[in-house]
């Protein structure tokens, strides 16, 4: 299983780093995990819209799903369109980003699969379970297995002892850390991480490795790459554009 960062930036993206967005391969097959904002560019740094086999979104906030309406009119207004792009959402996440056109303009660049967090899923060669994870909207954390190989993803969520099970023995754990080691807002506390809060779950389930994504536009990466290893000894690294990772 290979994993490619497009994007790790939460919230909105800086000159450097797109927003949440990741690819993840295994014998050939393609899977786009959370198009986020100005991650569409960055996918064509590694292929064409067309070698995108399916698209798996944790939730509908835009920094995990809008570079989406990109993917779709690529794919749905090329001369030769390919077959319709299977789409896999909580029910509902994905309303916003598909309005964005008129209903026609690209019904057939498409077929969308709705989800309950909770339900598990076949995507190509991945057994994907999913967790409902607190977040200000519904979010499912995604645990992917193939080959023997699990890589486990939270989306965006705030505390919650089920982190720990989704990433239980995961070879690599892929985790929001959107802040260093307190949610400065206490309204936002049940909904956000941190860095150092990633570490202690990936303590808890035993993770290979730890990958801090989703961290606040300017934060300092040194910074949390030291919050997270304050609670885990394994090797932590920051989701940036650009890296490659094979489990």
């Amino acid at each position: 299983m290979r994993l490619t960062v497009l994007g790790g930036c939460g919230a909105w993206p800086t000159a450097r780093q797109a927003c949440s967005g990741y690819l993840v391969e295994r014998d050939g097959f393609r899977l786009l995990v959370d198009p986020g904002y100005a991650t569409f560019p960055r996918l064509l740094d590694h292929g064409t819209p067309d070698g995108v086999d399916a698209v798996l979104v944790s939730h509908g906030h835009p920094d995990h799903c809008a570079d989406l309406n990109p993917l779709l009119r690529a794919r749905g207004l090329s001369e030769r369109p390919p077959p319709a792009l299977p789409l896999y959402a909580p029910h509902g996440a994905l309303d916003a980003v598909l309005a964005l056109d008129k209903p026609a303009m690209l019904a057939a660049a498409y077929t969308l699969h709705g989800f309950r967090p909770g339900d598990r899923l076949r995507i190509g060669p991945f057994a994907v379970e999913t967790w409902l994870l607190p977040h200000f909207v519904p979010n499912a954390g995604l645990r992917l297995t193939a080959g023997g190989t699990v890589l486990a993803y939270t989306g965006d969520t705030g505390p919650s002892p089920d982190i720990a099970r989704l990433a239980d023995g995961a070879d690599l754990f892929l985790s929001e850390a959107t802040c260093l080691h307190r949610v400065p807002d206490p309204g936002d506390a049940p909904y956000l991480l941190t860095a150092h809060g990633a570490g202690q779950y990936a303590t808890q389930a035993g993770a290979g490795r730890l990958l801090l994504t989703h961290l606040w536009p300017g934060t300092d990466e040194g910074a949390a790459r030291k919050a997270g290893g304050e609670t885990y000894d394994g090797p932590v690294a920051v989701a940036t554009t650009g890296l490659v990772l094979d489990l």
